[in-house]
């Protein structure tokens, strides 16, 4: 900000340091004669009876100076000279420079720079005021007029850079330039680009307002100006229009997107419009809001709409379609209700928006397959036993279905943990004293419906509501304490308000279903128990060896699990035969099929399970000769076998045995995830289990059914720097849409041209790049794969069923290019997935980029340039070619 000081008649004049008197200039004088005599006309004697009325003196605090060299104070010119890091201290006011002159006659002071040894201008002024700073060659100021000339002045303001050739000092806010630079480049002494007006207006804080404006690139000015400019420079947020960018689709024509205005509200609360518009009538809304409330909540609302025609209208392939979009995310600070706490996070909408939707924000987003929200609310009652109580709704939505599935609400409640038979004090031991029960409350109301049916009256009338209760009671203990063992009995009770009678009926030979409403209800009660233990094997092979040892780590666990059959909630009705008319076939059925919380079991079960689990470790001798310890590394991680056999079967007893695990390739950056199911049984010709030994049907001993193999693996050329570490990303647009976490899906330009991930930070080196940094002699790169593969043979049909690949990664061939790609090859049927190529390219003040989808039914292109900064943003060229068709 450019401010000076207020400095004319003074009381009085201290100094806050001695200082030394050059001992060369003839009219030296002493410190305290210099005073008396600077300020003899200035200041009235104290002892004198003065009856005229004075004057207010314009000085309202204490001015202190200093110099490095010399102050020397000329009786003669009635001056006082300032040598060498001279400094003036005015309340906030500080002017540092090499030379400062105080005319005394004139009512003025000066500041110039000074030659340094080797005749460079050195020590040029330097003017402070609160934390705003102007740097100009030399300034003039007129105590009595307040007025001031500075010379090449140069100043921040927000994001701009300011450099006027010739600066006047109207008063305290107001400040008219002559001949002035301004940019928000970092290189104030050659601004890639700048804007240069001959005059302009400046008010700190609030605007500049100029007359004619040009914008110079590289010092060469460019047609692009204005016959006037204004630019605000309120640090805090203010109402404003948002300039659209222009746009052209063979489908619809030329466009106008994400025009709009932004509203400043409060300092709580904002909203951003914007609108997209199309030749051919199609057009788009989009409103957004954010809001906070410090160490209490904050969050963000949004809802997208847009009506989208295709071709024009009287074409014989003109089609209108309207889609929508509302995403609310609220988070509540954990320290405002520590008892309590509200969350929300919802993204609902119609299922095919980021299919149709044509906004480029939205590009990476149409893979997604599943929305999802949930609002809740929970509070936690202290005490002995806690109680827990929440109330929320939840919606999944399937974009490929369109089937909605929502609970308008859930409510639920729990009692923790109750030990009636522990011990007051003490640690609680044995099967008696570790009894222990909770109880648990879940009512809700579900809905199921479609995206064509949303919020209409029928998605209301088939809603189902009822609730659950259910008991556990479980202990635990210890058996030759070796084998741990647990004992869990449950009993449940549902209450549903809805049941479904069901009869057969003759003459069109259909069954007949009958809906009840009222209350009923069912209760069910299973027992459980399991034991377990860790067996631990070690392999030594010593310490000079490069592997010193492997260990083994093994639990094997074995349960059994108790299900009694509930006939008496089983009925009967009779059809015909489709086999055999002359006959009637007896179906049982339950009353509460299709209610609520599912059907009680029918069957008595009664079954034994086994599982184990390994992991496997190895210690190994440490690369580093400094190292004090060996180093572990998994050579197997939980690699899991489990299988069950019931008891009550008559046949088919045994399931399928199930393999699991995982095999580090990597250490801690590579595991590939391996499964599988095997089945001891034959299939018959109809491709179904029958009870009879695969290994006796002329196949092996197991049949495998299924198996899949996946990985994940992301690297970069950190990893390979010494104590480089590669961070995974977590989270990003696309996931907080209902996609993945990572930018295998391709990443979305923001409306500054940018590729935006959220966990993006800048890099704390950008600023001091050297000026020869044009190339990289390291390239950094990062890339991120995952790989899945898929094989079924339930029905003999022995395929693979799904085997895919995908990629991303992104390149910095130099410090100002980068390169990226995002897509994925279908190795089972041939043929690349979505992909999607980005370049991307540092132009210091300014941003460039190119995104492209080359081939599909979404092949399209986004080029942007513009100014980064900000306060800037509209200041921008964007070209676009959308897709022809919308999948």
């Amino acid at each position: 900000m450019l401010l000076f000081p207020v400095l004319s008649q003074a009381q009085e004049v201290k100094t806050k340091e001695e200082v030394r008197i050059s001992a060369q200039r003839d009219s030296t004088v002493t410190v305290s004669d210099s005073l008396s005599t600077a300020t003899k006309k200035l200041v009235p004697t104290p002892t004198q009876t003065d009856t005229i009325k004075k004057k207010p003196s314009l000085l309202t605090d204490v001015v202190a100076y200093k110099a490095e060299d010399y102050m020397r104070l000329s009786t003669k010119e009635n001056r006082m000279y300032l040598y060498d890091q001279a400094q003036i201290t005015y309340g906030d006011m500080v002017i540092t420079a090499g030379l400062i002159i105080l005319d005394n006659e004139k009512n003025e002071v000066y500041a110039f720079g000074i030659p340094d040894s080797l005749g460079n201008y050195s020590q040029t002024p330097i003017f402070t005021q609160a934390q705003n700073t102007v740097k100009p060659d030399s300034i003039r100021f007129n105590f009595k007029s307040k007025k001031a000339l500075v010379y090449n002045s140069k100043t921040e303001e927000g994001a701009f850079k300011v450099n006027g050739e010739i600066t006047k000092r109207e008063n305290d806010s107001v400040y008219f330039m002559q001949n002035v630079k301004f940019t928000t480049s970092e290189n104030e002494e050659d601004p890639d680009y700048y804007f240069f007006a001959r005059r302009i207006k400046f008010v700190p804080k609030k605007k500049i307002v100029t007359g004619l404006v040009n914008m110079y690139i590289a010092d060469v000015p460019t047609p692009l100006g204005l016959p006037f400019g204004y630019f605000p420079l309120t640090e805090e947020e203010t109402s404003g229009f948002k300039i659209p960018s222009f746009g052209q689709s063979n489908n619809r024509g030329y466009s106008l997107q994400n025009g709009g205005y932004y509203f400043a509200i409060s300092d709580y609360v904002d909203l951003l419009a914007l609108g997209d518009y199309y030749t051919n009538g199609s057009y788009g809304i989009r409103l957004e809001s954010s809001y906070a409330l410090r160490y209490k909540f904050r969050g963000n609302l949004s809802f997208r709409y847009e009506n989208l025609l295709n071709s024009e209208r009287g074409f014989p392939d003109f089609s209108e379609t309207s889609v929508y979009n509302l995403r609310w995310s609220h988070s509540q600070d954990s320290k405002s209700s520590p008892s309590s706490r509200f969350s929300a996070s919802v993204n609902l909408g119609s299922s095919n928006y980021y299919q149709e939707s044509v906004n480029q924000t939205n590009t990476a987003n149409f893979l997604n397959n599943t929305l999802s929200s949930s609002v809740s609310y929970s509070k936690t009652f202290q005490g002995e036993p806690q109680v827990n109580v929440s109330v929320a709704a939840t919606h999944t939505q399937n974009s490929n279905t369109g089937a909605i599935n929502m609970t308008l609400p859930t409510v639920q409640g729990s009692v923790s943990r109750i030990f009636p038979l522990a011990p007051k004090l003490g640690a609680k031991k044995g099967i008696i004293e570790n009894i222990n029960f909770q109880y648990n409350f879940r009512g809700e109301n579900r809905i199921q419906t479609f995206d064509s049916l949303f919020l209409k009256p029928e998605m209301f009338r088939d809603a189902n509501f009822g609730a659950q209760h259910s008991i556990p009671i479980s202990t635990n203990f210890k058996v030759l304490n070796y084998l741990s063992v647990s004992a869990n009995a449950n009993y449940e009770e549902n209450w549903v308000f809805k049941t479904f009678d069901r009869s057969y009926n003759q003459e069109n030979r259909e069954v007949v279903i009958d809906t009840i409403n009222g209350f009923d209800s069912f209760r069910t009660y299973n027992f459980s128990t399991s034991m377990g233990t860790t067996v631990y094997g070690m392999m030594n092979f010593g310490d000079d060896k490069k592997i010193q040892a492997i260990r083994h780590v093994m639990r094997p666990s074995i349960s059994y699990n108790i299900n009694p059959g509930f006939d008496q909630y089983y009925d009967q009705y009779e059809i015909i035969d489709e086999l055999d008319p002359t006959r009637n076939q007896i179906v049982d059925y339950t009353r509460f099929q299709g209610s609520l919380y599912g059907t009680p079991g029918q069957l008595y079960s009664s079954s034994i399970g086994l599982s184990i689990s390994n992991t496997l470790e190895a210690k190994v001798r440490d690369k580093d000769s400094t190292a004090t310890e060996a180093k572990k590394i998994k050579l197997l991680n939980n690699f899991s076998i489990s299988t069950a056999y019931n008891l009550a079967a008559d046949s088919l007893s045994l399931s399928p045995v199930s393999m699991r695990g995982s095999i580090p390739i990597i250490q801690d950056k590579l595991d590939i995830n391996v499964g599988a199911n095997l089945d001891i049984y034959a299939l018959n010709n109809n491709n179904r289990r029958v009870n009879k030994l695969n290994i006796n049907n002329g196949g092996s001993l197991f049949r495998m059914t299924s198996a899949n193999v996946s990985f994940g693996y992301s690297l970069s050329s950190k990893d390979f720097e010494l104590g480089g570490e590669n961070k995974d990303k977590s989270e990003n647009e696309t996931y907080r849409n209902g996609g993945r976490r990572d930018d295998l899906f391709g990443k979305s330009p923001g409306l500054d041209g940018d590729f935006y991930d959220d966990e993006d930070e800048p890099d704390d080196d950008d600023e001091e790049k050297p000026l020869n940094a044009w190339y990289n002699y390291k390239i950094p790169w990062d890339l991120r794969l995952a790989y899945t593969m898929t094989y079924s043979n339930n029905a003999r049909q022995n395929e693979i069923s799904s085997h895919s690949i995908m990629f991303s990664g992104d390149v910095e061939l130099a410090p100002k290019w980068g390169v990226g790609a995002s897509s994925g090859f279908d190795i089972k049927d041939g043929g690349f997935t979505y992909t999607q190529l980005r370049f991307q390219r540092d132009l210091d003040s300014w941003r460039m980029s190119f995104n492209w989808v080359p081939f599909s039914t979404r092949s399209s292109w986004f080029f942007f340039i513009g100014i980064k900064s900000s306060i800037l943003s509209d200041i921008k060229y964007d070209k676009r070619l959308e897709p022809d068709k919308s999948l």
